[in-house]
């Protein structure tokens, strides 16, 4: 089955974020997405990487923003594709399903950021749309949020109910040394 790994928008913003204190999941996140992209370079695998672009000029992932340059261990190499998106899903507004088809693509693998705002939607889409969608649980991380009730969550509450809330529904979820032995 031919695969490709969607590497989404491992962006300078969450650096920024991380350095001002941020409590975030998964602190191996980022050795994981690293190990996937060097073991889909070498099998000479289909890489696509999804940034996000805001559209609102004070955004930190506006064109423009430091925080929307790409953070360089996992910055695009050679002919990896590269998808803009100014919305969570990397399917909306953009050509990736129309990219992947051409190239036969049938799997997609999925790591980046954040686990549940736009790595969670484009998975959703991913399935959604017949692609048999693998989403790294330890290749992605999520930052705390406050509910509308008040209830705080931390990071690892969400980050496990994400992986709860796909899992066996849209994508099949697993860690980076299962989704490598694919």
């Amino acid at each position: 089955m031919k695969t490709a790994l969607l590497v989404i928008d491992v962006q300078m913003a969450f650096v920024h974020d991380d350095d001002a204190g941020a409590v975030r999941s998964c602190p191996e996140a980022s050795e994981n997405i690293a190990k996937l992209l060097g073991a889909f370079r070498t099998n000479g695998d289909t890489v696509i990487h999804i940034h996000h672009h805001g559209n609102d000029p004070d955004d930190p992932f506006h064109a423009d923003a430091p925080g929307a340059a790409v953070q360089p261990f996992a910055a695009p190499q050679g002919d990896e594709g590269v998808v803009i998106k100014h919305v969570a899903s990397g399917f909306v507004g953009t050509s990736l399903e129309a990219d992947m088809r051409s190239k036969g693509v049938e799997r997609v693998v999925i790591c980046g950021a954040t686990a549940n705002h736009c790595a969670e939607s484009t998975a959703r889409s991913a399935g959604n749309l017949g692609f048999d969608t693998v989403y790294v649980s330890d290749a992605v991380w999520t930052y705390g949020a406050t509910g509308p009730d008040g209830t705080e969550h931390s990071a690892d509450q969400i980050h496990s109910v994400t992986l709860c809330n796909l899992h066996g529904e849209f994508a099949n979820v697993m860690p980076t040394e299962a989704a490598l032995a694919l």
